[in-house]
């Protein structure tokens, strides 16, 4: 059935397909006609951050930027969604067109820039939630927000958002926003690091619950940036690290017609040099905190690859678009059976 769905939504542009395919994911939940579409769900619990998942494979932000349809994408058998990227005020984002299709490559090209409809938008949507697996909120600033008042951004985000998630991530990582990775280093880093620890402490302390928080990088650091960015995570006593956010490398799609448009790279080419940082960070942190592996998953072998090299949880998006729903039950079936072994 996916494959039929695929073929027609593939001959449009990205951007129209990618609103088109949610809408009538949406339709199809409340109509209940979902049932073509989805694998038995796979019951393998995995314990990280303090939460239990129902299984190790989640969906990664981006997808469904303001949670208007994660109950629907909870129904396909992920353990969790994150939803999000999201920004305290509603924003554009670019210009488009700023999504392309490497079809031959099975690789995404996007400049999105946090479009979003808001984080008040997002937070009444979760209001509704159905959905029973683990919710993530992913956070991000504004454009306009000047890096160096980025905290504040967060801050709002935080408010807004604690009550209501599981986890939260900080973006901290994407390619699109002007001068967002500038904050995985240096000062920035430490004063973003730092206030957002007081913020959750005051949240945890006037809500009585503590949502972890994790960090969402980039696959583009040296392996110096990378093991600074680990210490000062461990440092200040974060909850997780997800590893990786799109690449501005175009190292595997030269020969595309697409491969000089800016913009973050996803899918299989970004494979390994995701699991590249997944390794290096595995051997630096020694356990010191759970990863969460995302980068060019098209299979169960990928997954488990991600497993191997030190990741708890993996998180799915091109190649969910690739690959359709059974990838999801492929994959945690997949990391379960390797555990088991």
């Amino acid at each position: 059935m996916y494959s039929l769905v695929q073929k027609l939504l593939f001959s449009l542009d990205p951007e129209l397909a990618h609103e088109l395919s949610l809408d009538g994911l949406g339709a199809a939940d409340r109509l209940c006609l979902l049932k073509p579409f989805m694998s038995k769900p796979v019951s393998a619990p995995v314990s990280v951050m303090g939460l239990t998942f129902p299984n190790a494979v989640g969906l990664a932000a981006g997808l469904d930027k303001n949670a208007d349809y994660f109950n629907a994408l909870g129904r396909l058998g992920f353990g969790a969604v994150e939803v999000g990227t999201i920004t305290p005020v509603a924003q554009p984002g670019n210009p488009e067109p700023r999504l392309f299709r490497l079809v031959d490559e099975k690789a995404i090209i996007n400049r999105m820039g946090f479009n979003n409809k808001g984080v008040e938008h997002l937070v009444a949507r979760v209001k509704k939630r159905r959905f029973t697996g683990i919710l993530g909120i992913n956070i991000g600033k504004n454009k306009q927000t000047p890096e160096e008042d980025a905290l504040s951004d967060y801050e709002k985000c935080l408010d807004a958002v604690y009550a209501h998630a599981d986890y939260i991530t900080i973006n901290i990582s994407s390619p699109n926003t002007p001068g967002l990775r500038n904050l995985q280093f240096g000062e920035s880093l430490e004063t973003l690091l730092a206030g957002i620890k007081v913020k959750q402490a005051a949240l945890t302390a006037q809500l009585g619950k503590k949502v972890p928080i994790a960090v969402k990088i980039a696959p583009d650091m040296t392996d110096e940036q990378l093991f600074s960015l680990a210490d000062q995570l461990v440092k200040h006593d974060y909850d997780g690290v997800i590893a990786t956010n799109t690449t501005i490398s175009r190292e595997g799609v030269e020969l595309s017609a697409y491969q000089g448009e800016a913009g973050g790279l996803s899918g299989a080419p970004v494979r390994d040099k995701s699991t590249d940082t997944i390794r290096l960070l595995a051997a630096h942190l020694k356990g010191a905190l759970p990863i969460i592996g995302v980068g060019g998953i098209l299979s169960g072998a990928d997954a488990i690859e991600k497993i191997e090299a030190g990741a708890s949880l993996v998180q799915l998006y091109t190649g969910f678009i690739y690959e359709g729903p059974k990838l999801i039950a492929e994959a945690a079936t997949a990391i379960a059976a390797s555990a088991a072994s």
